[in-house]
């Protein structure tokens, strides 16, 4: 068989995050959702996504096989994998009347709107699926346990130095090169995963569940609460309660993050805060880009949604529910509104734009740093992004 993981309609509602990636690409637990297919199937996937990040997450077809499209929005478990495994060509898998998978055989012309020629099957498997973004934050927790199963199934974790105070410590897994000196870990309430070279630093409170995923690092005396996933090479400190930063960004200085989703290549300022609860209790709205207004998500609490490539200066304060589109640079007193456009250049005495050559001269810098080339297929998603998000800078 040959897997291709597609967008569907989710992928609007998790704008701006599908902005920069498929919808597979999310990180949520420990690992993205395609990592989790990729995985399980043990093999690889490609993308069925928008034309303008085909280049750097291409479409392949097997002609001498079947062709497998799978959900890009859903987290796979066993039971799901054995339904998928089985569907026969022309035939689909269901979740009230979501399409989960299906086998086109050997036809490449699949969409997961018109299914009508195909056999359907209701799926059993009641699968974690991500449909908004604080569904990000909310659902980490039963990913991360997930994750954690899965990883580490037959595996032996390196041992915790004695410096370190622990509870729970056969629900820790420590992978090769990773130090933990002189930290509080309490994985009584959930699984902690430290991924391969990541450092907890002297005076850390975790409590889990909790991942630190490769090449990262939780800064001298942070604080964090879980579910919090922290992907690779990102640096944080301060306070951290129940979020997700997908990868390469940092909050490496105190302030308090919490039920929020941070994109890659992000950065957040010394003193950095965002609020979570608002005042009155109310329920939480957030910006919505497909109807272009504020809807309401079910929840009290929920932080702030940023996407790749914005960074914020020192001392920035951001109110409950707010969202931050991709390169967006926003510094200054006060509370800016809580929907940032992409590309936006200000704070709360008002914004300009960004322009697309000023902020990618940088995003090239910060993946310098990292050891990595910022390329023309890089370039040309950021200025896609830029044209697509012209209207919400008006």
């Amino acid at each position: 068989m040959n897997f291709i993981l597609f967008d569907d309609s989710t992928r609007i509602n998790l704008l701006p995050l599908t902005f920069t990636r498929p919808v597979a690409d999310i990180r949520i637990g420990i690992l993205t959702i395609r990592e989790k297919w990729e995985k399980m199937l043990k093999a690889k996937t490609s993308t069925k996504t928008e034309e303008y990040l085909s280049e750097k997450f291409p479409l392949e077809f097997a002609i001498d096989t079947d062709n497998v499209w799978i959900n890009g929005s859903v987290c796979p478990n066993t039971m799901l994998l054995e339904e998928i495994k089985s569907l026969q060509p022309n035939q689909a898998l269901l979740s009230l009347n979501t399409v989960i998978a299906v086998n086109s055989g050997s036809d490449k012309s699949f969409d997961y709107n018109s299914i009508s020629d195909y056999k359907k099957f209701e799926s059993h498997a009641k699968a974690l699926q991500i449909k908004n973004p604080w569904d990000i934050f909310s659902k980490n927790g039963d990913a991360i346990k997930s994750d954690f199963d899965m990883i580490t199934a037959g595996r032996k974790s390196l041992a915790l130095p004695p410096t370190n105070k622990v509870i729970g410590v056969e629900n820790i897994f420590i992978e090769e090169g990773a130090k933990v000196e002189c930290a509080i870990l309490n994985a009584s309430t959930g699984p902690i995963y430290i991924g391969k070279d990541a450092e907890i630093m002297e005076g850390s409170i975790v409590r889990g569940p909790f991942a630190l995923c490769n090449h990262s690092t939780l800064k001298l005396g942070a604080k964090i609460y879980g579910p919090t996933t922290i992907g690779p090479h990102s640096k944080v400190g301060g306070e951290v309660n129940n979020s997700v930063v997908f990868g390469y960004s940092n909050k490496a200085h105190d302030g308090f993050l919490g039920n929020s989703v941070i994109g890659e290549w992000c950065n957040l300022g010394a003193d950095t805060n965002n609020s979570n609860l608002k005042n009155n209790y109310a329920e939480v709205k957030l910006w919505n880009y497909e109807k272009e207004r504020f809807v309401l998500t079910g929840l009290t609490f929920c932080g702030l949604i940023m996407g790749d490539h914005s960074k914020c200066g020192i001392n920035t304060m951001f109110n409950t529910g707010t969202v931050v589109g991709v390169n967006a640079n926003i510094f200054g007193a006060g509370f800016p509104r809580n929907f940032i456009p992409d590309f936006s250049w200000g704070g709360a005495a008002g914004f300009t734009t960004y322009k697309v050559k000023d902020a990618t001269e940088v995003a090239a810098l910060v993946f310098e740093r990292r050891g990595m080339a910022f390329d023309d297929i890089e370039q040309r998603i950021l200025s896609h992004v830029f044209e697509l998000t012209e209207k919400y800078r008006k």
